[in-house]
């Protein structure tokens, strides 16, 4: 990808060499040229004088960048290769873009090795914090490949095309065609021609017909690409350079790209060509996409503030046809590298394209879901992975949300051009689809309970969804599960205690099950209930060979307590038992001496003596199986070495 791609930092190196006087100038030449952006005319020259046999570390950088920037990510990664060996120690940039061109190469393993060497020189970049949270990256791209049907597109031409948008049964897409125009001109960056918008039919089944040059009015003898239509067909927001707006560079002598709109008039023609308000003389806004409701408009800019080299922002659409103030889109999105080419579909998912998030090579094409409450917390995103992916620029990609058919742009190998078109057909979702479902009951009786209130929950507590169960106790959430993610449940019912309930998600499509039980807010108790078992008190109570009250058991025992005091008429039997170890002797005078140490401990605070009794029982009511003779861990004979509270009178 070549001319379309903001590059929206300008770089300069100084050369420094000790070559001859010619050989001076010749470099100097090149020098120049690679400062204009005339990178064509600069490798040219650089490697004329490398074949004569002189070369520096620096020209090494020049060649290698003056191909990167080009996306000829393969060619810059022989001379980053020969620059890496001559002189390891370079700028962190450096080592990044060489990751890059090892991803072109598919040697990821060194691609890793240069990414962390990137972080190591960084410090805080964002992509190498990407990097290290996505070192399994090429597996989750793995998962997500395998999703298209591609082809080619069928209008490409021998030079540029790319960047298709949709308007009603029709294709409208940038190319760099030879139109026969006389006078052409010609972008020294690339050394292709600047690009017009072309026209084609697209027949149901997805094919692309005839190719005609689309808009008169819009199109001029610089630059125009990336349109963007309003489901009306009645007015389009485009990218052209300023050139025609008098200035036409900035200080840099760098054209801009900005973006215009236009609107059709009554005799059907392309009119009233507007340049947006947010744009500037300063800084470049490009490749425009609007959301389903056509109130936001996503852009590509390196305004103030923005990350990277370019970032992706939206601006608010007013209904009376004027703008908000562009805001980015945040860290999740954007990266010290280039984010650009937006593309939001009728699901409300953003798809566009990046070098900062882990991905192949070059520009990978990306996708995540934009919030339903308008904010920007954007959850996850996700490289889309192989076939709309491979070791090269892949951006700008188109699809229709019903018949999951679209286009996307590569300048990938086997093209006709230095970018195609190319048409695919989505044969399954990215996204794991799951359900959260369970019935809710009372804790104690297990009857279901209908029209019980359930608010969902993810892992930083932001509300996400309420439901309420059904008359068969049942409830489901369908929408905003993702999967391996945590949430909770909280779940409320008149006469019960609100619960809390924690769940993960599978990771793989399906339905994950989270029952709820439900404790009564106010117990009913009668003579010959356990007061654990009501209350919901832990049993045990009692380490081994030890009748003292633990502090976790005094937690417990105040519990036991304060219903003592709200029942000031309550008698209880405190029931102690052991293990099975030691002789059945021993156990009963230890149970026993447990016994009496909980109803000490009740009397000391407060409760009346003719109100309990005591009693131990040894091991003679065991709970489990771990009677003499039997192997146990000790988590089983922990079970049995408990105290009970039997109501004896009320």
């Amino acid at each position: 990808m070549k001319n379309k791609i903001i590059y929206l930092v300008l770089i300069t190196l100084t050369c420094v060499n000790s070559y001859s006087q010619k050989v001076n100038k010749t470099e100097a030449k090149g020098d120049k040229e690679y400062d204009k952006l005339a990178y064509i005319d600069a490798v040219k020259t650089y490697e004329r004088i490398y074949n004569k046999g002189y070369k520096s570390p620096d020209m090494l950088l020049k060649i290698g960048n003056a191909y990167y920037f080009n996306a000829e990510l393969e060619k810059a990664n022989k001379w980053y290769d020969e620059l890496y060996a001559a002189a390891p120690d370079q700028d962190a940039e450096f080592y990044y873009r060489f990751a890059q061109t090892l991803r072109a190469t598919k040697d990821y393993k060194r691609s890793d090795e240069m990414m962390t060497k990137f972080g190591e020189k960084s410090g805080n970049d964002a992509r190498a914090k990407l990097f290290n949270k996505n070192r399994n990256y090429l597996e989750e791209i793995k998962e997500n490949s395998g999703r298209y049907k591609i082809e080619n597109a069928g209008i490409n031409s021998t030079h540029s095309d790319y960047g298709p948008a949709f308007m009603g049964t029709k294709v409208i897409f940038s190319s760099a065609r030879d139109t026969g125009n006389f006078s052409k001109r010609i972008h020294t960056w690339t050394g292709d021609y600047f690009t017009n918008l072309y026209s084609s039919a697209m027949s149901e089944d997805g094919a692309l017909g005839a190719v005609d040059k689309f808009g008169k009015k819009i199109n001029t003898k610089y630059h125009e690409d990336t349109p963007a239509f309003t489901k009306d067909g009645k007015t389009v927001y485009f990218t052209r350079n300023n050139y025609l707006d008098g200035r036409g560079f900035d200080s840099n002598k760098v054209t801009l790209l900005k973006i215009y709109s236009a609107k059709v008039d009554k005799d059907g023609n392309w009119s009233n060509i507007t340049a947006l308000p947010f744009n500037s003389d300063s800084y470049q806004t490009a490749h425009p996409a609007l959301s389903p409701d056509e109130k936001t408009m996503y852009f590509a800019s390196n305004m103030d503030g923005t990350r990277g080299q370019s970032d992706l922002y939206r601006v608010k659409i007013n209904d009376d046809g004027s703008f908000g103030t562009p805001e980015n889109l945040g860290d999740a999105i954007n990266t010290p590298g280039r984010e650009t080419y937006p593309f939001v579909n009728d699901d409300n998912e953003l798809y566009f394209a990046s070098d900062g998030q882990p991905g192949l090579g070059g520009l990978d094409i990306f996708i995540t879901k934009l919030p339903k409450d308008g904010s920007l917390d954007f959850k996850k995103v996700l490289n889309v992975g192989e076939e709309a992916n491979s070791p090269k620029d892949d951006f700008a990609l188109i699809i229709n949300s019903k018949t999951k058919k679209g286009f996307l742009s590569s300048n990938r190998d086997g093209g006709q051009g230095s970018d195609d078109i190319y048409k695919f057909v989505e044969t399954r979702p990215i996204w794991c689809e799951q359900i959260l479902f369970g019935v809710v009951t009372d804790a104690q009786t297990k009857v279901i309970l209908p029209g019980a209130k359930l608010i969902l929950f993810d892992e930083k507590f932001k509300q996400l969804a309420e439901t309420t169960s059904d008359q068969d106790g049942k409830y489901e959430f369908k929408e905003g599960i993702e999967c391996g993610s945590k949430y909770y449940v909280r779940t409320s019912l008149e006469e019960y205690t609100t619960k809390e309930s924690a769940v993960i998600i599978s990771k793989k499509d399906g339905k994950t099950e989270l029952n709820i039980e439900l404790e009564k807010s106010q117990k009913q108790v009668k003579v010959g209930d356990d007061l654990a078992d009501v209350f919901g008190i832990n049993l045990i109570y009692f380490d081994l060979d030890k009748w003292n009250i633990r502090p976790d058991a005094a937690v417990d025992l105040a519990k036991i307590l304060d219903v003592l005091e709200q029942y000031p008429t309550m008698k209880i039997d405190i029931r102690s038992h052991t293990d099975c170890r030691a002789s059945n002797a021993y156990n009963e005078k230890l149970s026993d001496r447990r016994a009496k140490s909980t109803r000490d401990w009740l009397i000391k605070n407060g409760i009346a003596a003719n109100r309990l009794t005591a009693k131990g029982y040894g091991e003679t009511q065991l709970v489990n199986k771990c009677a003499d003779g039997v192997q146990c861990t000790e988590a089983e004979h922990q079970l049995n070495r408990r105290s009970q509270f039997i109501i004896t009178g009320l």
